[in-house]
């Protein structure tokens, strides 16, 4: 598993190659395989690039680069907790916020990585998942939504200090009773890009047919928030972070500036 410095420098020289050499269409048949699989774009306002995306990005004039993995991670610090200001807008994996849902911001931790936050003022403990980056306040390591802050009796003063530890991302769901945890590298997998997001799937399947003439391997997932469905529209089917990553100038190329990668 590469290091930071090594992540770097992967993303840093991806970004750096010519923009032909990251062309897809127009190229001869051995290459135009990769168009089959190859990402494309999204009018979908980004908030910042969300799931699974491991590129620097920087806040208030400080850089942060996400982990690769959470293997092994612990953390002492002071917790915090967003409420009804955040409510309904867009976390960073491209997700709604929901303040009565069970999740959390960090500045690093894999999008998608389930937490267990400790309390440490009152040994309260739970279970969360991060969707969100932040909190973006000196000496605060996570940002809670209010119904976790809630639980663990926080809402009141407004902060505490707690312990977390990374669990990994769910093996098997099962309504949140019993989950098996595993590590996950982010290194491969199944990357795909983000076009769109709409509550309409008649403008899902527009957007999806637009891209069909363009792209290959457009997709419509579908995410159901509980009291509302989205759906998704995706392009592209991706086994690396280093293919996905060196792909994303075309989408940027073709007019589709808010096009994020996520991990499917």
């Amino acid at each position: 598993m590469p290091d930071h410095k090594e992540i770097d420098q992967i993303i840093k020289s991806l970004i750096c190659l010519p923009l032909k050499s990251r062309i897809i269409r127009g190229l001869p048949a051995m290459v135009a395989l990769l168009f089959f699989v190859a990402g494309c774009a999204t009018n979908e306002p980004a908030h910042q690039r969300p799931a699974g995306h491991h590129k620097p990005y920087k806040v208030f004039g400080k850089w942060y680069q996400p982990l690769p993995d959470s293997k092994g991670f612990r953390q002492r610090g002071i917790a915090s907790w967003y409420g009804k200001d955040f409510h309904g807008k867009k976390t960073s994996n491209g997700e709604i916020y929901d303040m009565y849902a069970m999740t959390a911001a960090h500045k690093t931790l894999p999008l998608g990585t389930y937490v267990r936050v400790q309390n440490l003022e009152n040994n309260r403990k739970l279970e969360v998942r991060i969707n969100d980056r932040g909190p973006f306040v000196r000496g605060r390591i996570i940002d809670l939504s209010y119904t976790a802050a809630k639980k663990l009796g926080l809402v009141g003063p407004g902060t505490a200090e707690v312990e977390i530890e990374a669990l990994g991302t769910p093996a098997v769901a099962d309504g949140g009773k019993g989950r098996t945890f595993v590590q996950r590298d982010y290194y491969s997998g199944n990357f795909t890009f983000q076009i769109g997001a709409f509550a309409n799937l008649e403008n899902a399947e527009r957007l999806k047919r637009k891209l069909d003439a363009q792209y290959k391997n457009a997709h419509i997932t579908s995410y159901d928030r509980g009291d509302k469905m989205f759906y998704r529209v995706r392009v592209g089917a991706f086994k690396t972070l280093e293919e996905a990553v060196s792909n994303e100038a075309i989408l940027l190329q073709d007019g589709y500036p808010d096009a994020f990668m996520v991990a499917e």
